[in-house]
């Protein structure tokens, strides 16, 4: 099975917009009422339309991203084995298609626009995850005609050149045409009398705060999908969608790698020779945890301790990362006449010629 990126024609960074607009490319191009018994335009349709569901889906995009086909359950992404024909295909992807091939069996209607917003994280809401609250404006179903553009007591009628299907047929030559109805625009209806508050449109502006939740283990530039957060569908379409895209905060003590957190733990010297007991932080608490470490004698510098499933949450799988604290020796700078004398004696034990520990090779040569 190819890679559902290459299929798409997009690179494995592309947001959302691209994904689509990718997809929409290809349906177009191959799908089966263009291309009547060409069955290689049919496999590529199924073959795209099974890529996009995938990678329209944060959840499953981003086990794809880590496991591959095998992330995704047999058939690598359900394939299309539980689709029985091109009409299963349009009722998965059914506000999809609406918006270019319009409604199959009836009137066309848009969906409404997409919307974007950014949202900040802290590490630990991040790791942990949380309910954070969005502000927008957006248009919403009109408050006095209920999103029908047609005034109070009013209501719209079938329109009466496509007789309520969205469509007219020209004939042009020996071909038939299909265009979208210059009358309705496509609605399948005509509105005599506007509702006044919105014009005809049949929504208005509105700020409105929205509740996130926020799965724990998400990352930066991941977007979480809110079904019909988006936009209001003109005169009582489907709304659209609300992306929000995520971005965390650095913490100082830690550094993420995918599910895996690095912690640098700083010893001394006599620690690293001697071994002992030094605190650690951990992510318990909303990463205010602490435990302690052992230190064994004789660490080495970069030596590491890997603390197994108790790093950060696996987003849509099961499971957690590893947190790894990596061992950085300090060496002081200055040092005692005490401390001196100890350290000299200990080097003539060992046999080991060392300096005075007073000048550096530098200040010998300005002699």
């Amino acid at each position: 099975m190819r890679d559902f990126y290459e299929v798409l024609g997009v690179a494995k960074d592309a947001n959302q917009s691209d994904i689509k607009k990718a997809y929409r490319s290809l349906a177009m191009e191959h799908h089966p009422d263009r291309n009547p018994g060409d069955k290689e335009s049919e496999e590529k349709f199924k073959e795209a339309s099974n890529a996009y569901k995938v990678l329209s889906d944060e959840g499953q995009r981003s086990r794809y991203d880590q496991f591959g086909h095998a992330g995704l359950g047999r058939g690598g992404g359900g394939g299309f084995e539980g689709f029985r024909g091109t009409d299963d295909i349009f009722s998965a992807f059914g506000d999809l298609f609406g918006d270019f091939f319009g409604a199959r069996g009836g009137q066309r209607q848009r969906r409404g626009a997409d919307l974007q917003v950014e949202l900040k994280l802290s590490f630990a809401e991040a790791v942990h995850g949380c309910s954070k609250d969005v502000e927008i404006s957006r248009s919403v179903s009109c408050s006095d005609c209920s999103g029908s553009g047609a005034a109070p007591g009013s209501e719209a009628s079938t329109c009466g050149q496509c007789k309520g299907s969205g469509q007219v047929v020209h004939s042009q030559g020996f071909f038939m045409i299909q265009t979208t109805c210059p009358a309705c625009r496509g609605e399948g209806r005509v509105i005599a009398e506007k509702c006044e508050s919105c014009g005809g449109a049949g929504t208005e502006k509105e700020t409105s705060t929205i509740a996130v939740s926020v799965p724990a283990g998400v990352d930066r530039g991941q977007t979480l999908r809110l079904a019909g957060k988006g936009e209001a569908g003109p005169r009582g379409a489907q709304p659209g969608h609300l992306y929000v895209i995520l971005n965390m905060e650095e913490d100082k003590r830690f550094v993420r790698e995918a599910e895996n957190v690095l912690c640098e733990v700083h010893i001394s010297y006599l620690q690293a020779c001697l071994g002992g007991e030094v605190d650690v932080p951990t992510l318990d608490d909303d990463c205010e945890g602490t435990e302690s470490l052992d230190v064994k004698p004789g660490t080495q510098p970069g030596e590491a301790v890997v603390k197994r499933g108790k790093g950060i949450t696996v987003v849509g799988g099961r499971g957690k990362g590893d947190m790894v604290y990596q061992f950085v020796i300090e060496i002081p700078t200055k040092l005692s006449g005490k401390e001196r004398e100890m350290l000299q004696a200990l080097a003539k034990e060992s046999g080991v010629s060392v300096g005075d520990g007073k000048r550096g090779i530098f200040s010998r040569r300005k002699r």
